[in-house]
């Protein structure tokens, strides 16, 4: 690496000092002039299936994209984790949270032409809340009880229950603005993003399936955050999303020069593209890497059978055999950058093998004669699904299915794309899923493990911990609340609900001629309105 921007440079070096990650950044910074126009290359490992702000799509590769097209109501710096303003100028909350209002920026236009006004923002949180299951802010819209437009820029929104993580949450892209007349296409068919109009510095100009996006700059954009050195239009004349699924392809196509941008570099070619280029990295906020269970299976009613699986689990094995140093063992159910987090590793069971059986012995689960433990004629076998569109993952499962199988539980791989790992999730059709979820504020716990109305969530089996869940997000006061998502952090290991293995961190390759390519709070790419080329 060379130089750090002014913007990150402080923040940066101590998220580095925190994660060990020497050499790497979450902006990237280079010596050479500057240029206008051109067009960034940015190579991503899977298609983003959706062009939708809030429905759908392919993780990280999707967010990359959509980002760039659509702007949030507020920004949340990376480098404070403050709220900062962006569509809206200003806002107030009450004291109990239930009612937020909205000063918005009377300059917004969409690329359709229409005007930002605040009767926009009512027409798309209503959309998000009518739109149910099918949009990714079902959560967050839980209590969603309406919004306001009081006059032509002033927007009010009120919840039935407190709802402290809506400020953060508006941050994000689920939340993105789109015009009027996008609202006017039914929800699920704006995944193509035929006619779907954003407020951002990028529009959707082309996309070939399974191949290539490519966003053209705005002309006229002026409203980005304060936090960017650039406020208008971008630098670039045009970005090339190009869909290398191949990791060794994007790393090569870095070294080569053909790629500016490489997404999802693999935890092996770090130190390649390092070797000749920069790396861009930071941990995601939000849930970690680890097993989340099917507590419709009668298995994980008894915590004994939980508490074994956890014991069986060794992390640090996982982390050094399927990733690298970059990825930080889990400590808590959330990552180290999410807003409340608190390090549990005392209260994670430790891993060991004999406690492991002897908890399987006591539940009942005896050793057979091919090594899988029986019970009542049937087997302790778990299917465990995941993502196939982060490499590790294949990996981690391996070396997880070889920890499970030394205590005599048998498993089988589920992998797919998406929309099937979704489908099988809703389905039920599983005893443990991997993945993970990237929020920045710790609510991200409810989404995940709360009676949330989503089908693909993972709602725990305890009434008490249910109900903690659903409570937290309704405490005014900030201390309180954070008390509150700490004691949440501490049972789910402790009950062996969640066993928490690794966090996620983004990690980008970038050629050292490529000037302002940062990721956000979220961990995903940044807005490119500081891209620049360079001599």
């Amino acid at each position: 690496m060379k130089l750090f921007s002014p913007r990150t440079a402080l923040a940066a070096t101590a998220l580095v000092s925190a994660l060990a990650l020497s050499a790497c950044s979450n902006s990237s910074a280079q010596s050479g002039e500057p240029l206008e126009g051109g067009t960034l290359t940015f190579a991503l490992g899977n298609d983003p299936l959706s062009f939708s702000p809030a429905s759908g799509g392919n993780g990280n590769d999707t967010w990359y994209v959509n980002r760039q097209i659509y702007d949030s109501l507020v920004y949340l710096n990376p480098d404070t984790t403050e709220v900062e303003p962006w569509l809206a100028t200003s806002w107030e909350v009450n004291d109990d949270a239930t009612e937020f209002t909205f000063h918005l920026r009377d300059d917004v236009t969409f690329s359709d032409g229409s005007a930002l006004t605040a009767q926009t923002v009512v027409a798309n949180l209503d959309d998000l809340k009518a739109a149910g299951a099918n949009s990714n802010a079902v959560a967050d819209l839980r209590t969603y009880a309406g919004a306001e437009a009081t006059d032509e820029h002033t927007v009010v929104v009120r919840f039935d229950e407190p709802n402290a993580a809506f400020l953060t949450t508006a941050s994000s892209v689920t939340f993105g603005i789109v015009s009027e007349a996008t609202l006017d296409i039914p929800f699920t068919e704006r995944n193509s993003g035929e006619n779907v109009s954003g407020s951002g510095p990028f529009t959707l100009a082309s996309y070939t399936k399974d191949s290539q996006v490519t966003l053209d700059k705005r002309e006229g954009y002026s409203w980005a955050p304060e936090s960017f050195d650039n406020r208008g239009e971008a630098h670039l004349d045009s970005i090339e999303f190009k869909i290398v699924p191949e990791s060794g392809n994007r790393t090569g196509g870095l070294s080569s020069g053909q790629i500016d941008v490489a997404g999802g570099i693999s935890p092996n070619d770090i130190a390649t593209v390092e070797a000749t280029n920069s790396i861009v990295s930071r941990a995601n906020p939000g849930d970690v890497f680890g097993l989340y269970f099917n507590f419709q299976q009668p298995e994980f009613e008894d915590q004994r059978v939980r508490e074994a699986v956890a014991l069986a689990v060794d992390a640090q094995e996982i982390r050094d055999g399927a990733l690298s140093e970059q990825f930080n063992v889990a400590t808590s159910p959330l990552s180290s950058t999410t807003k409340d987090y608190i390090d549990v590793s005392a209260d994670i069971p430790a891993h060991d093998v004999d406690k492991a059986k002897s908890l399987l012995d006591d539940a009942g689960w005896i050793e057979g004669p091919d090594g899988t433990r029986e019970k009542d004629g049937e087997k302790l076998e778990f299917r465990i699904t995941y993502i196939n569109n982060f490499g590790p993952n294949a990996d981690s499962i391996a070396l997880l299915q070889e920890q499970l199988r030394a205590v005599g539980i048998a498993s089988t791989q589920l992998t797919g794309t998406v929309p099937e790992f979704q489908s099988s999730i809703a389905t039920r059709e599983y005893e443990i899923a991997w993945r993970n979820l990237s929020r920045v504020d710790g609510d991200v716990l409810r989404a995940d493990f709360g009676d949330v109305g989503s089908e693909t969530n993972y709602p725990l089996n305890d009434p008490d911990l249910l109900s903690r869940l659903d409570a937290q997000v309704k405490i005014g006061n900030e201390a309180e609340r954070t008390a509150a998502l700490h004691s949440i952090q501490r049972d789910l290991v402790a009950g062996s609900y969640f066993v928490p293995v690794h966090e996620l961190t983004t990690v980008l390759g970038v050629s050292d001629d490529i000037n302002g390519v940062t990721l956000g709070a979220d961990s995903r790419l940044d807005l490119l309105v500081d891209a620049q080329k360079t001599e």
